[in-house]
């Protein structure tokens, strides 16, 4: 098993909960939105700490390479979290377009975040790491805490 397995998993998850908050939404039913979006929120903050401070942290340490890839994703993850904040705000004000817009944004955003860890730092992450079992079980770890 790869160090970086259950983050992949993750993804998926975190899509789902994506999914669920988005239909609720268009179909106006503000509460079951609340819910969903609320499981996206922690969810989301869950993985991009796992991902900055587990997976980036034992990478630059390993590598010595703090900046680029994990930089370029912490960005990234800034730029989620901004936008989770829009969406809470046009949760909020039942603003069914606003919310529409901010996450179409959102799901274009986490698309191409997703496929940059997953085709590139992922793999770089897992041979620079070497399968460390102390990595992946603090990943597990704090992922189904």
């Amino acid at each position: 098993m790869s160090v970086t397995t259950a983050l992949q998993d993750h993804h998926h998850h975190c899509d789902d909960d994506f999914a669920s908050t988005e239909e609720a939404a268009q179909r106006g039913d503000w509460p079951a939105c609340a819910t969903a979006f609320a499981k996206l929120h922690d969810d989301m903050q869950c993985h991009f700490h796992i991902e900055e401070d587990v997976l980036f942290a034992a990478f630059e340490a390993e590598t010595g390479m703090a900046g680029g890839p994990t930089e370029v994703m912490r960005h990234e993850h800034k730029q989620m979290l901004e936008l989770l904040k829009q969406l809470e705000t046009a949760l909020q004000n039942k603003d069914k377009d606003e919310f529409g817009g901010v996450a179409e944004t959102l799901l274009v955003l986490m698309q191409q975040h997703n496929m940059k860890e997953e085709n590139i730092l992922y793999p770089m992450c897992d041979q620079a790491l070497g399968g460390n079992q102390e990595v992946a079980a603090s990943i597990n770890q704090g992922l189904h805490a």
